[in-house]
């Protein structure tokens, strides 16, 4: 299972999501990545990949959103010769490309609804249609589809099928956002910042306890992408010598600065401290009304962490 390993970080949520990956590799089961922009699911879907049976077989990528969509049902499916105008031959598509291989469609709440229903015929009974044909051809091909948006919320709006949403989630796995990761922060940057200097054939600069303290506190809206980035800039402005808070880009100087959050003061009388957690988790559970993931960003722990404390008090872990 050599391809996880790759996959840098020790959190618990990490350790958890790699266990049920390694389990859906074993499949050829449609898989349905969730998370933020930026969390790693390309990365995901390739580890996948490479620890399923098709391993030695083609993978191709798609970003759903990065084509019009009066091309990617060609790219997807192929055209017929004159089924458009410039289509002067006849063009196989991505699903052909991909027999007996796997296609990874990223961004797949972007694709529009009229290219869904295509979609589900594949998934429901293995045929294609081409542009301008009538008759459809078969394929083996595996899907793996990752989402940067809620879908639930999309089906909701009439923008996602219904029924193709469920074809999809047979398997979801969730990425967690960095933020939720922090004990892998630490790992993530020593690891790219040896990396990029390799790769620049620089020199890889130190970073110092305090400038690590302001990355860990950082809020990471772009996740491990942004995290990248930035110790690729780093690596080239600052090969060989150690980086201070002062060397890292202003907004996360900003961040580190702001007020956070009050201490809690112990009262005089003291607390009861199992029933105080109870009750903050039972707070945080109405608030995020049962959704984990929420609940854990909420009290500031990792989702498995929040359901081991579910557990300890009595709270049910069955649902949501």
């Amino acid at each position: 299972m050599g391809h996880f390993k790759s996959i840098i970080g020790k959190s618990p949520a990490l350790d958890s999501l790699i266990r049920s990956a390694r389990m859906v590799a074993a499949t050829d089961v449609t898989v349905l990545l969730k998370g933020e922009t930026g969390t790693g699911k390309e990365v995901f879907a390739n580890a996948i990949q490479k620890e399923s049976a098709r391993a030695d077989k083609v993978f191709i990528s798609l970003n759903c959103a990065a084509l019009p969509e009066s091309l990617i049902e060609s790219e997807l499916f192929g055209h017929k010769k004159g089924s458009f105008t410039g289509a002067t031959g006849n063009t196989t598509g991505l699903f052909q490309a991909a027999d007996g291989g796997t296609l990874f469609l990223d961004e797949i709440n972007s694709l529009p609804v009229s290219i869904q229903a295509k979609l589900l015929r594949f998934l429901e009974s293995g045929e294609c249609l081409a542009v301008g044909d009538i008759k459809p051809y078969n394929v083996d091909v595996r899907i793996i589809a990752a989402t940067n948006s809620d879908l639930n919320k999309q089906v909701a709006t009439g923008q996602f099928r219904r029924d193709l949403y469920y074809r999809l989630d047979v398997v979801p796995l969730e990425l967690p956002p960095l933020a939720e990761r922090t004990e892998d922060i630490e790992h993530l940057i020593m690891h790219f910042l040896v990396m990029m200097a390799e790769t620049h054939s620089l020199e890889a600069p130190i970073i110092s306890k305090q400038a690590l303290k302001v990355l860990r506190d950082y809020a990471w809206p772009g996740n491990i992408r942004e995290l990248r980035n930035l110790c690729e800039r780093l690596s080239v402005l600052m090969a060989g010598q150690t980086i201070e808070p002062e060397n890292l880009p202003r907004e996360f100087v900003t961040y580190s600065s702001m007020p956070k959050a009050a201490a809690f003061t112990l009262p005089e009388r003291g607390v009861h401290l199992e029933s105080l957690e109870a009750d903050l988790i039972h707070q945080a559970l109405s608030r995020t009304k049962g959704n984990r993931s929420k609940t854990a960003k909420l009290l500031g722990l990792s989702r498995d962490t929040l359901l081991y404390r579910m557990q300890k008090h009595g709270f049910t872990t069955s649902t949501h």
